[in-house]
């Protein structure tokens, strides 16, 4: 079975904010809630028929880690989501497909997979099925800025599974 592929489009490149003052320091959280453009995330992707026939009616999980580069372990990512819809495509009876959980903050590990939100599925498969996903909206949240983390450019890659739950 060929890995699933999670398509993601745009970046989020937060602005800190320079201390001027004495006594002046950080918000310490930021997010991308209010982004749009390249700075708004949107992840989508297409579940082949083959794979959810594997499933068999156990559905998926989407997971995540995040890769630093370079990075200060002060700092923290945790991710929700906002929307998402699904399509089924083929031969289909009585079938549904949903996005479920995320909606909530969940904190990214960078040593262990995190589930961040599941697919599942109902109804009889027949010929050509696939499910499409689209318009879900990644929002992160960047938290443990503060006077005390050295300044840099701190980067992270945040990497998306999709197995079998």
């Amino acid at each position: 079975m060929e890995a699933q592929v999670v398509n993601v489009s745009g970046n989020w490149n937060p602005s800190i904010p320079v201390i001027t003052e004495a006594g002046s320091n950080y918000a310490g959280t930021y997010d991308n809630s209010g982004s749009t453009g390249t700075n708004q995330i949107i992840l989508s992707g297409t579940l082949p028929g083959s794979f959810l026939n594997v499933l068999s009616g156990s559905g998926a999980k989407m997971t995540m880690r995040y890769t630093p580069n370079p990075w200060n372990n002060s700092l923290t990512l945790s991710a929700k989501r906002t929307g998402g819809t699904t399509t089924i495509h083929g031969v289909c009876l009585l079938c549904t497909a949903t996005i479920n959980g995320g909606t909530a903050y969940i904190p990214i590990s960078q040593t262990a997979d995190t589930t961040f939100l599941t697919f599942t599925f109902g109804g009889v498969l027949g010929l050509g099925n696939s499910v499409t996903f689209a318009d879900i909206n990644l929002i992160l949240q960047l938290a443990g800025v503060s006077v005390t983390v050295p300044a840099n450019t701190y980067s992270a890659r945040i990497v998306f599974t999709i197995v079998a739950n």
